[in-house]
């Protein structure tokens, strides 16, 4: 009698003998079962997880990306011309040197330059300070209420700045020992009318020379501590400095008040009245020299 693998098992549980054979035929057919039911399974398997490829950029995105250009900074070096340049210009070319020039900061806010005004050879010459507001506006030194003292005080010498409407090149029959040349130490105003700086007047010391060289005056009046800066190079006071006779290349040169300050002082009107005085007697004097010569 042959007996199930189920059956072999359970006869020898009960301690009952089974025919040997029958007993491990059974077994190796339970196990053969086993293992055919295990193959027969399908095994569960997740599909590995494929890599979802990035995206290209699309065209309209490229078209859409902003193109960055780089512009390169244009530096602007500043206008200087050469001292030795400007030692050997004429009026003309003085002048234009003049309007171009951007040598140092105060060249980015002026409305003009303020050259200077008066006979081309006058024996008298007037250096104030920097131009003001009207004097910017107007591309003259010395107008406004300023410029209205110093006519007054030029008119009680027999003076006058008037003999050819501001050019330098104008009627050279004028008497130029009754007219005078007037420029500033600095030809740019400077912002808010605040004091010119060292460099600034170092800038513009050169035409200012230049400007003496060629009217060649017989006197010079210093009006202003920045003028008596240019000219003596000192840093003394004017009330030091003035009341006596001081010399630049050789020409006699009086320090006074500038206009501005003696409208701002009236009481020292009287002084500067005297700085004329002594001015107008130094010249008396050279001219004696000369006629007697």
């Amino acid at each position: 009698m042959a007996w199930s693998a189920r059956q072999a098992l359970m006869l020898k549980e009960m301690g009952l003998r089974v025919d040997v054979r029958a007993e491990v035929q059974a077994v190796v057919g339970a196990q053969a079962e086993a293992q055919s039911s295990q193959a027969a399974t399908p095994r569960s398997t997740r599909p590995e997880a494929t890599p979802r490829p990035t995206a290209a950029p699309s065209a309209a995105a490229e078209k859409s990306a902003p193109t960055l250009v780089q512009t390169p900074v244009q530096i602007h070096a500043p206008r200087r011309v050469g001292v030795d340049a400007i030692a050997a210009m004429d009026w003309s070319e003085l002048r234009s040197a003049i309007a171009s020039c951007t040598a140092c900061k105060l060249s980015q806010g002026r409305t003009h330059t303020v050259f200077g005004v008066g006979h081309p050879n006058a024996h008298w010459m007037v250096v104030g300070e920097a131009p003001g507001e009207q004097e910017d506006a107007q591309g003259e030194p010395f107008v406004g209420k300023s410029g209205q003292l110093l006519d007054n005080m030029l008119r009680a010498l027999g003076l006058s700045r008037d003999f050819s409407q501001g050019d330098a090149q104008g009627d050279a029959q004028a008497d130029p020992s009754k007219c005078v040349y007037i420029a500033n130490s600095v030809k740019c105003r400077p912002p808010g009318n605040r004091n010119p700086a060292p460099d600034e007047l170092a800038e513009c010391e050169p035409f200012l020379i230049r400007q003496v060289a060629l009217v060649k005056p017989k006197i010079i009046l210093a009006m202003g501590r920045f003028a008596v800066q240019s000219l003596l190079r000192s840093s003394d006071p004017i009330g030091k400095l003035r009341g006596r006779v001081h010399q630049y290349e050789g020409v006699p040169l009086i320090v006074t008040y500038h206009p501005a300050y003696l409208l701002r002082n009236l009481e020292e009107k009287a002084r500067a009245w005297d700085d004329l005085c002594l001015a107008a007697q130094t010249y008396a004097e050279l001219a004696a020299v000369v006629t007697s010569s």
